[in-house]
């Protein structure tokens, strides 16, 4: 029952003197040896990228994908990496939707660094490990385990930039709860199939960019940002609505490129046929573009990105919406 643990930066992971800043990275060793209970859980550890989330590259999350993917091969019962927290609801997405294997991949970090009283590092490293070790945790894709809850990748959102409790999912809740060191999981939801693998140079050179519709915004802009694209992702008002004179600007754009609708409020799904007048969502997808559903506009970018890097076609981009969001 060996749990394959994969380090990376972040808050989890620094060390310093309070008030001086913290910049230095606690080695794999070091993090859990200074989690009580962990010695419960055998660990295979492996020391990665000392990076912040904010610098990792979605090809760096897919080998780390790759790397987990062969220890689980090998034998472990799961694995669990720990990151900042910046990018991780991203993170955790994008490997999800590439994650083939039953057993589980579990996410985590921190809120408050070691300097600090009350550090969560420690708790949330345990959760992590115990959840990836549990049976009940298998094919459940990859998971977030933070404050002793357990949330869905394609679920979990960063709601607050220092809470302990940042993460949750607001259109779904929690999967389950670590309760006196015992998973507990409420609901199963069912997997998706994992998408293809995707070529690391196609990749690369796939540029989709996300543009958030404000009070009064200027629609010249979508001119500049939409210059080189292969796909645009628009994070509307509300329930999918851009101001009137954006429709026809997104619609000739979702003709050279697809063109993904979501909301910008942090909950709940865009929709399709209620509201009809010019820019409503109603408009907008008759002029082409596809409803990202209940994705947020993070994780729509991070879908769209690997469709069309793997060369998806605007029917096959819909259709993984339509499964997706």
């Amino acid at each position: 029952m060996t749990v394959a643990l994969f380090t990376l930066g972040g808050t989890i992971a620094m060390a310093g003197s309070a008030g001086q800043g913290v910049v230095n990275r606690l080695t794999g060793a070091q993090l859990t040896a200074a989690v009580p209970g962990l010695a419960d859980v055998p660990l295979d550890v492996h020391d990665v990228r000392a990076v912040p989330s904010a610098a990792l590259t979605y090809r760096q999350v897919l080998d780390l994908v790759d790397t987990a993917g062969a220890a689980v091969a090998a034998g472990a019962t799961g694995a669990v990496v720990t990151q900042g927290t910046d990018s991780l609801e991203e993170t955790a997405f994008l490997a999800d939707l590439v994650w083939p294997y039953s057993a589980p991949l579990v996410v985590t970090g921190a809120m408050r660094n070691p300097t600090l009283a009350g550090p969560d590092g420690p708790a949330n490293l345990l959760a992590a490990a115990r959840v990836a070790a549990a049976p009940a945790a298998r094919d459940l894709g990859v998971l977030v385990a933070f404050n002793d809850e357990i949330h869905a990748a394609r679920h979990v959102r960063k709601t607050h930039s220092t809470s302990t409790a940042t993460f949750a999912s607001p259109n779904a809740g929690p999967l389950g709860h670590v309760i006196e060191g015992e998973v507990r999981l409420l609901t199963r939801p069912p997997r998706r199939a994992p998408l293809p693998p995707v070529d690391a140079g196609r990749l690369a050179a796939t540029r989709v960019a996300l543009h958030t519709v404000t009070l009064d915004d200027d629609v010249a802009l979508l001119d500049g940002l939409a210059r080189d694209l292969d796909g645009l992702v628009v994070a509307g008002f509300g329930v999918g609505h851009v101001p009137p004179d954006f429709a026809p600007a997104l619609g000739a754009l979702a003709e050279r490129m697809p063109v993904v609708l979501a909301s910008r409020t942090g909950a709940g799904s865009v929709l399709r046929r209620t509201y009809g007048a010019v820019g409503s969502e109603t408009d907008l997808l008759r002029r082409g573009l596809v409803g990202g559903g209940l994705l947020d506009p993070y994780k729509a970018k991070v879908l769209l990105r690997l469709l069309l890097a793997g060369r998806a076609d605007r029917a096959a981009v819909a259709d993984a919406f339509a499964r997706h969001g």
